[in-house]
């Protein structure tokens, strides 16, 4: 008991975390980090479901044509097929995490984290796909000075790949950092201040 009635009285002697912020400003904070957090699951799932689609046409013409294409052809659309088989793993992935995020409830903080990680790595994807077109560049250079058929036909494919994948992701990068701008920008408003009854935070009126 007396360890009970000592618990008791440091809580009430300890800091106490407050919210100063008005009602309103708090529902409104609250409502735009939640309509962000659904935009962006939306975002994801057309995006996941956009490549998707794109790796299913490339695996279905590429297996096609493949048998029917002449000179570097057949590489081409093999490489093509054999390239989305992985993309269409990563949609497959995608969607399915993206099935566990629809109920999920994110603070402001949390929705901001997940928000920076989905732009780094698109970025980071951004790079990737100039390395793809990189090589294929370099693929097509050697086949033709070699007179390579295969090289040629493989590094059309990663030109075509890559090309796309570029302007896939640049186009989410831009759609995502809208977003991005937007808790920031809320995040700003808040000020951390003390008082006399612990920390809170002030929205500057």
């Amino acid at each position: 008991m007396a360890s009970s009635h000592l618990n008791a009285q440091e809580a009430e002697l300890a800091p106490r975390i407050t919210d100063t912020l008005p009602k309103q400003a708090i529902d409104s904070i609250v409502m735009i980090s939640d309509s962000i957090a659904a935009d962006r699951y939306n975002k994801n799932k057309s995006n996941m479901t956009v490549l998707a689609a794109w790796a299913g046409i490339n695996i279905i013409q590429g297996s096609i044509s493949a048998t029917n294409a002449t000179g570097s052809g057949p590489y081409f659309f093999r490489m093509n097929a054999y390239w989305n088989i992985v993309n269409l793993g990563i949609a497959s992935v995608g969607l399915f995490q993206l099935r566990k995020e629809w109920t999920k409830k994110y603070s402001f903080t949390q929705n901001q984290l997940a928000q920076q990680k989905l732009e780094k790595i698109l970025l980071l994807n951004t790079g990737l796909d100039l390395a793809y077109i990189t090589t294929g560049l370099l693929l097509k250079e050697r086949g033709n000075s070699r007179n390579n058929l295969q090289n040629i036909g493989y590094g059309n494919s990663l030109l075509l790949q890559g090309a796309f994948l570029l302007v896939f992701d640049l186009v989410q990068y831009g759609n995502h950092r809208r977003n991005g701008k937007i808790l920031e920008k809320q995040l700003s408003k808040l000020q951390i201040h003390t008082s006399g009854n612990g920390i809170g935070l002030r929205l500057p009126l």
